[in-house]
């Protein structure tokens, strides 16, 4: 299955928690590594679940939380 990779301003593991949830909670995904000290995301989800839908997910949970995302290169 493929992997897409996030560069997120995690903090703590209550940020990882939440990006944990937000992420599994959509259909297609089956795995979510999170990485606070690199401040990386990696998602491991089916063709169902597109980059883009992830992104717009952790946007909208970065307003909230004042934390950067961005899909990494």
């Amino acid at each position: 299955m493929p992997e897409t990779k996030f560069d997120v301003g995690m903090t703590c593991e209550g940020c990882a928690s939440a990006v944990k949830r937000i992420l599994g909670k959509m259909d297609g995904v089956t795995e979510v590594k999170t990485d606070v000290a690199e401040k990386s995301v990696v998602v491991v989800a089916d063709e169902s679940a597109s980059s883009q839908e992830m992104l717009e997910k952790l946007l909208k949970w970065s307003e909230a939380s004042g934390k950067s995302v961005a899909l990494s290169a």
